[in-house]
């Protein structure tokens, strides 16, 4: 839900007023000042209420705990009141410089305090050390403020450790928090997946019977899974997610059925960037990998690995430390996808390039085939529909029967005979045009025209 940017800003100026007493509070403890027999713990939080801001839906929502609001208020204190930071800048007499414990860094184009990991470990720990698990959980990739990228603790110099690095609110987060407004996720190393959409709507998936009746069940699932997970308590027996494997040759449909999935079931389905995923060096894949698995973990998303005989090939026999390797991250995507509360889709060309353990875990294994005559017609039909008209010598039933092939290339013959079309400065297709451009699109598979079937056409 939207709100007016007076009403975000004045939940998050509150919760800045509060930021603001919790970095007194605990500078007091820490250094046995007047008052440091209080704890900042017991000055609550601000009191939230539903519908008022994108900052207090969130909380409830999520239902944050003082520790979560602190690291979240920390986090975006540079962003939305600098000032709240300043004490933090305060000079250690004995030594006469800052306090290392109090982590931060600062910059000259900013002037600030940019808080660290350190910072954050200083605010809940600083006074009691038990109190480092906390920390710890909330700069956990696991934690949903990293796994969703709310926060992030920015990489640090080699040689320093891991906490130096500043801990900041992202960009996309930020923006939400100040205008109730979700900004998709950009494809990056941080998240190395962008989301798949497609013109077409459900209607135009055209599938062989049996195809269909198998994607069907997957739309079923999206539709009732819940359902039977929660109402039915199938999730007392089973692991939530759902997970299927489509195969078949290029073009029949893979991509275009995964994209149709979550349009009518009104998820957002997100391709996943394999060019960003594949590392050559060990640990990085799965690392790569977790990103998508721990951003996605909380959403009601879809997850499609086209290619995916690239990752999820078949393990072979350890005769040497990359087989080794090539099999423990097949081992470590598989228990990750069984581990995954969502809908993940993987797609290859060849069912027989994929591991065998994959297979038999996955609830629904769907094989495109290239279509039959009656499926070629509908998608000639389909393909020319307000886009060209066809001149009466064009028997697009013969076509269909005569001419295998699969709708991506239907599709790219469609986009062959529109350019002569308009090169000709008209719209009106001939059946010379599709011959050709079926002949073209045959060239690219070495396979050569079926003379008989074009001089029966003619």
């Amino acid at each position: 839900m939207s709100y007016p940017l007076e009403q975000n800003l004045a939940a998050l100026y509150r919760e800045m007023d509060w930021l603001h007493s919790v970095v007194n509070q605990v500078i007091c403890n820490y250094l046995k000042q007047e008052g440091h027999e209080n704890h900042w713990f017991e000055l609550a939080p601000p009191t939230v209420e539903q519908k008022q801001s994108a900052y207090e839906d969130l909380v409830l929502e999520w239902e944050l705990d003082s520790f979560e609001r602190l690291a979240l208020a920390l986090a975006m204190a540079p962003a939305i009141k600098p000032e709240v930071l300043d004490i933090l800048f305060g000079v250690n007499q004995l030594i006469d410089r800052g306090f290392s414990e109090f982590g931060g860094v600062s910059d000259k184009a900013f002037g600030g305090f940019l808080p660290t990991g350190q910072t954050l470990n200083f605010l809940i720990a600083g006074n009691d050390p038990p109190w480092r698990v906390y920390v710890d959980r909330l700069l956990s990739s696991r934690h949903r403020f990293m796994a969703e990228q709310v926060t992030e603790l920015m990489s640090a110099d080699a040689a320093l450790p891991h906490w130096a690095g500043v801990y900041k609110i992202t960009e996309h987060w930020l923006n939400f928090l100040l205008t109730g407004n979700h900004v998709q996720p950009e494809l990056s190393t941080s998240f190395p997946a962008h989301a798949l959409e497609s013109p077409h709507q459900w209607h135009d998936l055209v599938l062989d019977y049996a195809v269909m009746k198998r994607v069907d069940e997957i739309r079923a699932w999206l539709s009732y899974g819940h359902v039977l997970m929660t109402d039915w308590q199938l999730g007392r027996k089973v692991k939530p997610g759902y997970r299927a494997v489509f195969f078949g040759p290029p073009g029949t449909g893979k991509t275009m059925t995964a994209a149709l999935l979550g349009k009518v079931t009104e998820r957002e389905i997100y391709r996943v960037d394999l060019s960003m995923i594949v590392s050559k060096y060990i640990g990085e894949t799965e690392k790569n990998l977790s990103r998508v698995f721990d951003v996605a973990s909380y959403k009601d998303w879809i997850l499609f690995f086209d290619e995916a005989d690239s990752l999820f090939g078949k393990r072979t026999a350890t005769s040497s430390s990359n087989d080794r390797h090539a099999n423990q991250l097949t081992g470590y995507l598989l228990q990750r996808i069984e581990d995954f509360p969502g809908t993940v889709i993987l797609a290859t060309n060849l069912r027989a390039n994929m591991d065998d353990a994959f297979t038999r875990r996955f609830q629904n294994m769907v094989q495109f085939t290239i279509p039959g005559p009656q499926e070629r017609l509908k998608l000639w039909q389909n393909a020319f529909d307000q886009v060209c008209d066809l001149a009466e010598d064009v028997n697009l039933e013969r076509i269909a029967q005569d001419f295998e092939l699969a709708g991506g290339q239907i599709i790219n013959v469609l986009r062959q005979c529109a350019l002569q079309a308009i090169r000709r400065d008209e719209r009106v297709v001939y059946q010379a045009d599709l011959l050709e451009s079926i002949r073209q699109e045959f060239q690219k598979d070495n396979k050569t025209i079926n003379i008989s079937g074009v001089e029966a056409l003619r």
